[in-house]
């Protein structure tokens, strides 16, 4: 692939660039210790991305409520009653949701080249707590809140397109998960990268199942940062 034709990368966050896996499973393990229900984290991810995939599925809600009714359906699948401040906590806890190592060194050398995008199943507010741990100025932020849709929605990445203000073929789109973005990206003609984050972890991912091929594949952001800006 020749990146040099891009003018514009776009990114998925959580998952992507930031690890959400680790945590989910910070805010959730606490939730979970109930006498013979013991889980596995792998277990975890894979409920997780079950129950999270029915919330989004349905009329549009604040992320915020999507992850407040994940709790409320865990208790209901696991047989125990959460509090209100159990139903609050795995939102409350994205703010403290850390990048991977290698993100923000790798968006600083993109940023060089590139106008830098985030298309995000996310809210507002709870994207700008997470922006100050990315050290990067993005040139624009597209949140499931102002689409009113959770990817894989087209709808969010036509948004995109508009805003952009250049053609699909002028975008990049990097993320972890094909089901949510390599496959509705590939739809409207935007090329991808798989940032396959969970190739050494083992068992299910939070992002769920998806088999859409991406145009390139990496394992990190260091990578594709390696190919597109190399003397950086």
């Amino acid at each position: 692939m020749d990146l040099s034709r891009f003018k514009l990368l776009s990114f998925d966050c959580y998952g992507t660039l930031i690890d959400w896996e680790a945590g989910i499973l910070g805010a959730l393990r606490p939730l979970l210790k109930q006498p013979g229900k013991e889980l596995s984290d792998s277990e975890v991810l894979a409920l997780y991305a079950e129950l999270e995939a029915q919330e989004e599925a349905g009329e549009y809600k604040p992320y915020r409520k999507v992850l407040g009714k994940v709790v409320q359906r865990l208790g209901r699948r696991l047989g125990f009653s959460p509090s209100a401040a159990d139903v609050g906590s795995l939102a409350e806890s994205v703010a403290g949701w850390l990048p991977f190592p290698d993100t923000v060194d790798a968006l600083q050398r993109l940023k060089k080249r590139y106008r830098l995008v985030i298309l995000s199943n996310i809210d507002d507010d709870l994207f700008a707590a997470t922006a100050r741990h990315l050290h990067v100025p993005f040139d624009f932020v597209i949140t499931a809140q102002q689409c009113r849709s959770y990817k894989p929605s087209l709808n969010n990445f036509r948004t995109m397109l508009e805003r952009a203000g250049v053609g699909a073929d002028a975008i990049l789109h990097c993320a972890e998960s094909r089901f949510h973005d390599v496959a509705p990206a590939r739809q409207l003609g935007i090329a991808t990268v798989w940032v396959n984050r969970h190739a050494n972890r083992p068992g299910a991912s939070a992002s769920g199942q998806g088999t859409a091929r991406p145009d390139l594949e990496v394992p990190d952001l260091k990578r594709l940062a390696d190919l597109a800006v190399p003397n950086s």
